[in-house]
């Protein structure tokens, strides 16, 4: 029987149960087999730098507040602010029994720790915690600690409750009257508590500041150590680089310091200075993402657990051009050689011997010798390319001036494509940069079809450090179109270095960007089925590449199908005149909007309505307000749609080939707050940009867009001029492999993905190595849409010994799979 009828009629029933089940199908020979991987092991493939793979760490989704950073107590020091959040006050997270006042005066802590909390005679305060409290375990020490001051002395009493009653026996304080003085005190838990509730309370008037309960186990036990069962999921990945701090939290706001001179501005960008030193002297900062940073977790913390893991540390420092949507270059002079300078600083105090100025500063904070810093990042996705590269370059010069031996790594932007993307690669190829950091999030579709997005990248030139990358969403099949895709980064290792997915953290109460891939609460952790990928991958990368080829997927790419939408992203806009003809010009839609709208189905947001002969969208703050129309059927048409942006901060949306709410292709027409043009293809609802072009729109004017389908090519007109043109033929291949060598265990790797739901039986040929009869095997199945949560794990990886090995043999890939063998050579 052939490939292909056997591809119609199905597996049988055997493979598929087994395949169901998340098992590999037994593999023995077979006449006939579904692909072929052939494997060259004469053959010299590009080593593996034992940095290949690594984690991001950005305080996003209150990933060190509240996450890694163990403090159990929110707002500590009194600092949050209406800067952070528009809900914020100083005592958010508090709540005060009798009287208590937070003031910013000259009786506070020091100059960069600004408030306090003056607390009254008979008063008390009350901490909230993190989700739903302070979480303790029974048995368990906690230490507790506070920076007090009472003018006639006085006794604080510390208790730990929840509803259900006391948590630890309480303790008392006594507070001496000579100033500001740090007091501690050891809780132990007598019962395990998610809810719980830290009350200081005060019999005499107290001034208090950074008030703290750390739990005594803490990951390598550090007092000012990170939550334990974080950290130990990171270190099991066992990553190559720890990439921190940003992210975003680097490239946005002030690049002012946080000094009187700068009137103590708190929307900063993240600067190195701000957090080292003794916890109660760094400074606080409003995080970009919507609430505060403690900056409790710093530069010290996070070189000291890139070390505990074993990985190299990767700061990022800000370019002095913001992104992240702010899209503005400092022309400060003075500031920007500050930065030049701090960033100097930033190696001395990481590489520094410890009688240097900032090697000095490590040493006193427990370090003395150096931490062996030997890659930076100097800026995040900008988004103007040319600014950012005038500045990258003299960020650059003086590093290498003075540390030759420093790799000093750039980046091509926000998006995988583009206007930016194409300019800042052309400057940092002609430029000799060392390192370009590429960041895309996209659909599982796009990374199925773009397995060779490095093959053609020129191999002499910037080598790419894949910063940021992850397909949307935490399933099962989110993480197969991944580990497609990282066979593609192993395959060009010679090009790809560095790899990181991102983000790594989400508190599950604390969200501003999904899919992560370690996923949390206040006293529980799980692993993303993504996070299970990325450790296969990490911990099974092997020395060197063998080079493999293998036969693909048969498939018929007919025609771009589907019906047409309109659609607005926070804006108002009207539309009329839609107009869908066939090629040859016979009308298959038409709508001037002179009755109503019934023909429309509104599967979005928003509020429409038919005004004055027009199709308007009146909500000028929804998101994806989209209204469908006509056959999913349609294939070969022209559509023609007269487009007015009424009001909101973007423009509008044109869709085509619209098959259901998750699945179209729109124009969106000044987009990213009115600066970008772009065609999205959304699949099982995520996005991919396939086009993109710089381009708004103007408030009140009447724009003709004009869509032209032919087979899978597309050709898009604004006013009656090409704006541009795409075909989307790349196959999504659903069948990749790729095959290392280990050398310190004598083993071929052989790393098969099997993103499709039947079985792929296959012969494999290893080019005459001889080879053990047996394998361990790693296989990751379960359902595409299987996601690991709290209390289940429905992702998880299969141990397994496989005995038909030889030169030649046959293993059959488990649907939905990702199947990792280790042979030895003999």
């Amino acid at each position: 029987m052939s490939r292909t009828a056997r591809w119609r009629l199905g597996l049988g029933t055997s493979a598929v149960l087994l395949a169901t089940a998340g098992l590999p199908a037994p593999a023995h020979a077979e006449d006939v087999t579904d692909y072929a991987i052939t494997v060259d092991p004469a053959a010299t493939g590009p080593t593996i730098d034992k940095t290949m793979y690594g984690v991001f760490f950005e305080d996003i989704n209150r990933a060190a507040d509240g996450g890694l950073y163990a403090e159990l107590v929110q707002n500590r020091s009194f600092e949050y602010s209406t800067d952070d959040n528009k809900a914020y006050t100083p005592l958010t997270a508090w709540t005060v029994s009798g009287t208590a006042r937070v003031l910013n005066d000259s009786g506070r802590l020091n100059d960069r720790n600004r408030a306090y909390l003056s607390l009254g005679a008979g008063s008390s305060v009350t901490n909230a915690g993190y989700n739903t409290g302070i979480a303790v375990r029974e048995g368990e020490t906690y230490d507790f600690s506070v920076w007090a001051r009472a003018e006639a002395g006085g006794t604080l009493t510390v208790t730990l409750q929840d509803s259900g009653g006391t948590l630890a026996t309480a303790r008392r304080i006594a507070v001496a009257k000579n100033g500001w003085a740090r007091y501690q005190a050891v809780l132990t838990a007598t019962r395990t508590s998610t809810t719980g509730r830290l009350t200081v309370a005060a019999d005499a008037a107290t001034a208090l500041d950074m008030v703290s309960l750390f739990p005594r186990d803490t990951y390598r036990h550090e007092p000012n150590g990170l939550r334990k069962d974080l950290a130990e999921k990171i270190a099991a990945l066992h990553p190559g680089f720890v990439r921190f701090p940003g992210g975003c939290l680097v490239n946005t706001g002030s690049m002012q310091d946080y000094s009187e001179a700068s009137g103590w501005q708190r929307k900063r960008s993240y600067q190195w200075k701000d957090t080292v030193g003794p916890v109660e002297r760094r400074a606080t900062n409003s995080n970009f993402w919507g609430y505060n940073q403690s900056y409790g977790l710093g530069y010290y913390e996070y070189f000291r657990f890139a070390e505990d893991v074993g990985a190299m540390p990767l700061p990022v420092v800000p370019a002095l051009v913001t992104g992240c949507g702010q899209n503005k270059a400092v022309t400060d002079e003075a500031l920007l050689q500050r930065h030049i300078q701090d960033t100097l600083d930033l190696v001395e105090f990481a590489n520094g011997p410890a009688s240097s100025k900032w090697g000095k500063v490590r040493a006193g904070m427990g370090h003395p010798k150096p931490f062996h810093l030997t890659h930076i990042e100097v800026g995040n996705e900008e988004n103007l390319p040319n600014e950012f590269f005038s500045r990258f370059q003299r960020f650059r010069a003086a590093l290498q001036a003075k540390y030759p031996y420093l790799k000093v790594i750039s980046n091509s932007g926000p998006d995988d494509a583009g206007a930016t993307f194409d300019t800042a690669w052309k400057l940092n190829r002609d430029a000799g940069v060392d390192m370009v950091d590429e960041h895309y999030y996209n659909s599982p579709q796009w990374f199925l079809q773009n397995n060779d997005r490095y093959d053609s990248y020129d191999r002499s030139g910037p080598k790419v450090f894949l910063g940021e990358y992850a397909s949307q969403g935490n399933a099962f099949k989110n993480g197969l179109a991944e580990a497609a895709y990282m066979t593609g980064l192993e395959r060009n290792a010679d090009v790809v270095k560095l790899a990181s997915y991102a983000p790594l953290f989400a508190n599950e109460e604390y969200v501003q960007w999904s899919p992560d891939m370690v996923w949390f609460n206040n006293h529980a952790s799980w692993n993303s089925a993504d996070y299970e990928v990325q450790k296969l991958f990490m911990t099974n990368v092997g020395d060197r590449v063998v080079p493999s080829t293998a036969t693909g997927t048969p498939s018929l790419n007919g025609p771009l199908t589907g019906a047409v939408g309109l659609s607005t992203w926070n804006t108002s806009a009207a539309y009329d005149d839609v107009r869908v003809t066939e090629a040859d010009g016979r009308t298959l839609f038409s709508d001037d909007f002179s009755g109503d709208a019934s023909r429309w189905t509104h599967t979005g947001t928003g509020a429409w309505t038919v005004q004055d002969g027009r199709f308007v969208q009146t909500d000028d703050a929804a998101e994806n307000t989209m209204v469908q129309a006509g056959d999913p059927s349609w294939h070969d048409y022209d559509l023609h749609v007269e487009a007015t942006k009424k009001s909101g901060k973007e423009g509008f949306l044109v869709a085509f080939g619209v098959k259901d709410t998750g699945n179209y292709y729109w124009w969106n027409i000044g987009g990213w707050n009115n600066t970008q043009t772009a065609v999205e293809q959304a699949v099982d609802g995520g996005k991919s940009t396939l086009v993109s072009k710089a381009g708004s729109v103007e408030t009140g004017r009447a724009y003709d867009v004009d869509v032209k389908v032919r087979g899978r090519q597309v050709t898009l007109y604004l006013d009656g001029e090409e704006w541009g043109s795409f075909t989307d033929d790349k196959p999504a291949e659903p069948f990749r492999q790729v095959v290392t060598r280990d050398a310190k265990t004598g083993e071929l790797i052989v790393k098969v993905v099997n993103a499709q739901a039947a079985a792929a039986r296959t012969a494999i040929d290893l080019g005459g190595a001889e080879v053990a009869s047996k394998a361990e095997v790693t296989t990751l199945a379960a359902a595409p849409d299987a996601v690991n949560t709290e209390t289940a794990t429905a992702v998880a990886p299969r141990t397994s010994t496989f005995t038909g090995v030889a030169a030649k043999f046959a293993y059959t890939f488990p649907a939905n799979s990702v199947t990792f063998l280790r042979i030895r050579q003999r």
